[in-house]
């Protein structure tokens, strides 16, 4: 596998692509979308909503928190998740600017 050359590329060229890879993935688009949905933390199992398995959830939730999109806060024994909405922000004008910005001729 060939290494990848991230130092070759601006911090925003390398931000667009982590995004656009965690977005890559239908579950993660339907968990957003839940959340969203709900506007407010939500504790439970997505688990029926979505129909997935919830080991499969978890690194969804995992790969989401990490890029920033979700927070995640313990209250008792579960986790509750809600969109970070400051991030949310942040991330929609770094996508509408790359869109709006591209120019294809």
């Amino acid at each position: 596998m060939g290494i990848t050359k991230t130092e070759k590329f601006t911090t925003r060229q390398n931000e667009i692509a982590q995004l656009a890879k965690v977005l890559g993935h239908p579950a993660r688009i339907a968990i957003l979308e839940e959340l969203l949905k709900l506007n407010s933390c939500y504790c439970g199992g997505l688990t029926a909503s979505l129909g997935l398995a919830q080991a499969t959830i978890s690194q969804h939730l995992k790969e989401l928190k990490n890029v920033g999109l979700i927070k995640g806060d313990i209250e008792g024994t579960s986790v509750c998740y809600c969109i970070n909405m400051e991030k949310w922000s942040i991330v929609s004008e770094l996508f509408q600017n790359f869109f709006q910005n591209t120019v294809v001729r």
